[in-house]
């Protein structure tokens, strides 16, 4: 069964997701950016009130594919001692030297989580190439957060080659991009280590708005 993954911007309301059965608690602030990062007090602050119960993820930022940026942003979140770090592989010309750079921090069993996105091509070989360099699982996301869905941005066929691409060098997969209730039953066919949601269990439907506790409840239903 796919596992149910809630992105939090505080202390209150991972307290929430807690209380309606988030497997996974991510942090991430989208008041800035696809993948914007909250500050370390707030995720320390989330470490403590999860107190190991559930993993906790969260992102580094809307950062440039540039080792000097990247590194010392993973770095910050190994020293919290967060459970799964996602770094988004924005468009660059070459990850190596950011995939080189990780590599030593992945072999000492930091997990780290490759965020790709739906808008954007990628080499035909990065996850196995991902897979060389330590990383533990992908996730397929949207960057845009334009109310158009994951699967307004990828086919059927594309989602599911990225989901047997994925389990062929046995990496974690997960999904997300502006998905709500009436995308579940299609992501679940897919059947990904778990399902990502933001704007699709807040107000309104907007990601930066507070959570909607009955969306909340709806989804984990549903999954």
């Amino acid at each position: 069964m796919s596992q149910l993954l809630i992105s939090v911007t505080s202390v209150e309301e991972a307290k929430l997701a807690l209380i309606h059965g988030a497997d996974i608690i991510d942090l991430k602030d989208p008041a800035s950016g696809a993948l914007g990062a909250l500050s370390l007090p707030i995720i320390q602050a989330v470490l403590t009130l999860v107190d190991g119960k559930k993993p906790v993820s969260a992102t580094i930022g809307d950062l440039a594919m540039q080792p000097e940026l990247i590194i010392p942003a993973v770095e910050a979140l190994v020293a919290l001692k967060v459970d799964f770090i996602k770094i988004g592989f924005f468009p660059n010309d070459d990850y190596q030297a950011v995939l080189k750079n990780l590599q030593p921090i992945a072999v000492t069993g930091v997990n780290l989580i490759a965020v790709l996105f739906a808008e954007y091509q990628y080499e035909v070989d990065l996850m196995a190439v991902l897979k060389k360099y330590g990383f533990i699982g992908v996730m397929l996301d949207t960057a845009q957060k334009n109310g158009l869905s994951l699967f307004d941005n990828y086919t059927d066929k594309q989602c599911t080659d990225f989901a047997q691409q994925a389990r062929s060098y046995d990496l974690s997969f997960g999904l997300a991009g502006s998905l709500k209730l009436e995308h579940v039953a299609q992501a679940k066919l897919l059947k990904p280590n778990y399902i990502g949601f933001r704007g699709g269990v807040c107000v309104n439907s907007q990601r930066q708005l507070r959570l909607d506790l009955q969306k909340l409840a709806a989804v984990r239903i549903a999954l």
